[in-house]
């Protein structure tokens, strides 16, 4: 919801349209993806420019064959015989030129697009916890889905563009070659086009720019829609959320409107126009009375050909700019990630510094998400190579952000963090990832099956392992007996799953990489009691020489502990063994004794 008021909030800032000149920077942006496939898009330049003076020369042929042949009805059947050959054989000709062009500037334009795409999905990759959570995910799935869709178009329209220009150099070539006066009485047209595309680039930009905003909120709620179905359906929120819809796509249809209408104006109709206007001035030149001159019908012809393929090309551009517009709106949203600069916590690696031992120091470490209102304060602590740290506190103590500092989700203020006495910042990304074992609260499970789900795409992780890692954690009990075992169906989300299992495959994904630091984000707290017993009896094996940092949701699943730390408000204040906090009667005491009170009134 937050994301979603920020979006209404900035709406007048999205709605600004792009001045001239920035478009003519992202135009030329875009043209550093099309370079690296610069032989096919030449191939089909060079088609293009073939197809144009074909189109220039069939009208000139037919000139000659009027003017010499068939009105002084002098063509005998060889003459028309040659004639029909000659320009069934250019027909015929430019057709397949067209034909390879075309498929060469599709084929250029789909490397383009997989390499746009690339780079966004490697870039998402590289931004920090902190981008996603200010940005709302249907705002991002749109602007690589959507946009990326939409570039297609755009240089769709590219080829448009260069061939229409090959096409009305080359007719207006024709036109001056056939009759110069003429030709200057439909240049005299153009300037009045010129002016009418500037008025459309400079007003159009603000529309296009507002549509793909107001479409990637549209998908930002569906998204939440769609991810919170069971909530909304639970508070009866279907109707508020209709209503948020409606308007979404009210606002959606209204800008359409707005699209349309400048369209409808100022493009192709206003350019039919000139073309009707520039024809009939051109009739009125060669037919005027007071010529000294007689005009032959097939100069007429020709030159009226020649009218038609200078304007025509102007008019499907015309009409293509909308797709320009709406490509250059695209490439903005898609280079705004591109340009992102809130990338992940960023490493001062030395490659040969590895975490053989695992001992974990926090020394006065000071932490805040938005740079301003600190969530954890001086936190100091050590747990030493194979024991377990139990981190517990009401909710917005800083459980978590201790997790997220430590795992380099976020980059902490002060302090330091060190690991085997080590800087964290100098251990490189892959050994952190290595030997740092994550286990979330909410398992995510991804589309495949049981196998790829522990292993997730990891060759160098074998069948044994995998089965080994099940069993530690005795997740092989409900696997066995799944149709297909190890290698059963898992949907997205895992929604076959119980929450149970789905936790249960996520600790035999983290045990699989043999990790030396288990880290344990409330990992037991929405599981049954025999699920639970379950895992517990697993993690007494898996701490065995493992260091071991669990936040607990249950405060009897931390009783062993070798440490517990308490938090509140960001801040430690209490430290010790289970027994130890018990006897001081204080902050974990009294959690303690309300959690026991209440799972006593359960029963």
């Amino acid at each position: 919801m937050k994301n979603w008021m920020n979006n209404k909030k900035n709406e007048s800032i999205w709605a600004k349209e792009i001045p001239f000149k920035e478009q003519m920077g992202i135009f030329k942006r875009l043209m550093t993806y099309v370079k690296p496939f610069k032989f096919e898009i030449g191939l089909a330049l060079i088609g293009a420019f073939l197809v144009s003076v074909i189109n220039m020369l069939l009208p000139r042929g037919l000139q000659y064959f009027l003017d010499h042949f068939l009105l002084k009805q002098s063509a005998t059947l060889q003459i028309i015989l040659w004639a029909g050959f000659l320009y069934g054989l250019g027909s015929i000709l430019k057709a397949v030129i067209q034909f390879t062009y075309e498929y060469f500037y599709a084929l250029g334009s789909e490397k383009t697009l997989e390499s746009v795409r690339k780079a966004l999905y490697k870039k998402l990759h590289t931004l920090g916890m902190r981008y996603f959570d200010q940005t709302p995910a249907g705002s991002i799935v749109s602007r690589v889905t959507n946009d990326t869709m939409t570039l297609s178009n755009f240089l769709s329209v590219l080829s448009g563009v260069v061939i229409g220009i090959f096409s009305i150099v080359t007719a207006f070539v024709a036109m001056f070659l056939t009759n110069h006066v003429a030709a200057w009485i439909v240049l005299a047209f153009l300037p009045i086009l010129g002016i009418v595309f500037w008025l459309y680039a400079r007003h159009s930009s603000k529309l296009y720019r507002n549509y793909r905003e107001r479409l990637s909120r549209i998908n930002t709620n569906l998204n939440e829609s769609i991810e919170g179905v069971s909530l909304i359906q639970q508070f009866n929120q279907e109707e508020r959320k209709e209503g948020e819809f409606e308007d979404e796509n009210g606002s959606l249809m209204r800008t359409r409107f707005n699209m349309i209408r400048i369209n409808s104006l100022l493009l192709s109709p206003l350019t039919s126009l000139l073309y009707s206007l520039a024809l009939a001035a051109t009739l009125m030149y060669f037919g005027f009375p007071l010529r000294k001159t007689f005009v032959p019908a097939g100069v007429v012809y020709a030159f009226s050909q020649y009218v038609s393929a200078f304007f025509n090309p102007i008019s499907q551009m015309m009409d293509t700019m909308t797709m320009f517009q709406d490509g250059i709106v695209a490439g903005k949203r898609i280079f705004g990630i591109l340009d992102e600069t809130e990338y992940e916590p960023q490493q001062h690696a030395d490659p040969d510094l590895t975490i053989s031992q695992g001992k974990i120091e926090f020394k006065h470490v000071s932490f805040s998400y938005d740079g301003k209102n600190e969530i954890l304060h001086d936190i100091s602590f050590t747990v030493n190579p194979g024991e377990t740290l139990g981190i517990v506190g009401h909710t917005g103590s800083g459980k978590s952000s201790i997790i997220n500092v430590m795992l380099r989700f976020y980059e902490f203020g002060k302090g330091e963090i060190l690991i085997d006495g080590v800087d964290i910042r100098k251990y490189s990304k892959a050994e952190l990832r290595k030997k740092l074992g994550l286990v979330l609260q909410e398992p995510f499970m991804f589309y495949g099956d049981i196998n790829s789900n522990i292993r997730l795409y990891n060759n160098g992780i074998s069948d044994a392992q995998i089965k080994n890692a099940a069993k530690t954690v005795q997740a092989d009990q409900f696997i066995e007996k799944m149709p297909g075992k190890y290698h059963a169906k898992v949907n997205e989300g895992g929604d076959e799953l119980s929450q149970g299992e789905k936790q249960l495959i996520s600790f035999a994904r983290t045990l699989v990489t043999d990790p030396k630091i288990l880290v344990l984000d409330e990992a037991t707290a929405n599981v049954d009691t025999e699920t639970e017993s379950m895992i517990q009896a697993g993690l007494k094996k898996l701490r065995q020489g493992r260091t071991t940092l669990a936040i607990a949701h249950r405060l009897s699943t931390i009783a062993d502990a070798d440490q517990i730390i308490v938090l509140d408000k960001g801040r430690i204040v209490e430290k010790g063994t289970h027994q130890e906090l018990l006897n001081k009667k204080g902050y974990y005491y009294n959690l303690y004794t309300l959690q026991q009170n209440s799972e006593d009134n359960q029963e």
